[in-house]
């Protein structure tokens, strides 16, 4: 089927590859014109802007919005629904917060407009292997957007998970469980490159741990893929990002009572890992030092 993809970074690059591998017909636009140019040698066809996406599109429109969370799809979405006419559909397969594409989505229903917003997991492996879609939208929006769906995912790797803002919202968890994971995984091979009385190979362990162990997943196998291109990580600063999802998750455990000590722990050692040095652990170190005459080392 026609549909478009704007945004051509990382993943709405990959995400459009697939789709014409898949037999589909796709409009693509970038701010970059290098990127557009590149997918339209590939077999997209290009958009000079959002207006171009609109007219190059036939019969029931279906614009997918692939750009960062927050103002870049908000204004995308507006200059986008000008050039759209009831009835046509925008999926929004970032990482936005679901309560954004809720709103979304009721202030395009006022114009005839179908939301649809589809959480997008896989990364930059997407592209072989295919994408975890978790999607939010109308029973009739999703029959009609199903052969993509099919396409960018492995099988049984897309479901209908409720309304508008259901996607964003299974999306968001699922992230939140993410940072959990990475943690206790880095945790433990700290521990194991720490040790004192063994010289443990990492990366045989992690390959250890990939057959039949509780432990395994295909994080771990990326464990593995790490270890053997550098044991120490020498070349990577432990300098550790969040876009988002985590702090939300924490947020929305906060609102409905729920306990979620994993998750939220794992996101403030996220917080620790951006600092050089630790104005916390002098404090805690001088109060020792205070109380207890323990020994401070000098800056």
């Amino acid at each position: 089927m026609q549909l478009a993809m704007i945004g051509l970074g990382r993943m709405g690059g990959n995400m459009v590859r697939r789709l014409l591998q898949g037999g589909h017909e796709v409009v693509v636009y970038d701010r970059s014109p290098e990127a557009v140019q590149a997918h339209v040698e590939l077999g997209a066809k290009g958009a000079r802007d959002l207006p171009d996406v609109g007219k190059q599109l036939a019969g029931r429109r279906v614009a997918w919005v692939m750009v960062p969370s927050g103002q870049a799809v908000e204004s995308t979405i507006e200059q986008l629904v000008p050039h759209l006419t009831r009835g046509d559909i925008v999926i929004d397969g970032g990482n936005s917060n679901f309560r954004d594409s809720m709103r979304r989505a009721k202030a395009l229903e006022a114009k005839g407009i179908e939301f649809v917003d589809a959480g997008t997991s896989g990364g930059i492996w997407g592209l072989t292997v295919g994408y975890c879609l978790m999607i939010g939208a109308s029973p009739a929006a999703f029959r009609h957007c199903e052969p993509i769906f099919k396409t960018l995912a492995p099988p049984d790797g897309y479901a209908h998970v409720g309304p508008p803002g259901a996607g964003h919202y299974v999306k968001m968890v699922h992230n939140g469980i993410e940072y959990g994971m990475l943690q206790a995984y880095a945790e433990g091979y700290e521990i194991l490159h720490a040790s004192k009385d063994f010289k443990l190979d990492l990366c045989d362990i992690a390959n250890l741990w990939n057959h039949g162990s509780v432990v395994r997943s295909w994080l771990n196998e990326l464990a593995a893929r790490a270890f053997e291109k550098d044991t120490d990580l020498t070349t990577i600063k432990g300098f550790v990002e969040d876009s988002g999802e985590g702090r939300w998750t924490v947020e929305e455990a906060m609102h409905l009572d729920v306990p979620a000590p994993v998750i939220t722990l794992s996101l403030l050692t996220r917080f620790r890992s951006r600092q050089a040095e630790s104005f916390g652990a002098k404090v805690i170190a001088a109060l020792r030092n205070e109380f207890g005459g323990h020994a401070v080392k000098s800056a």
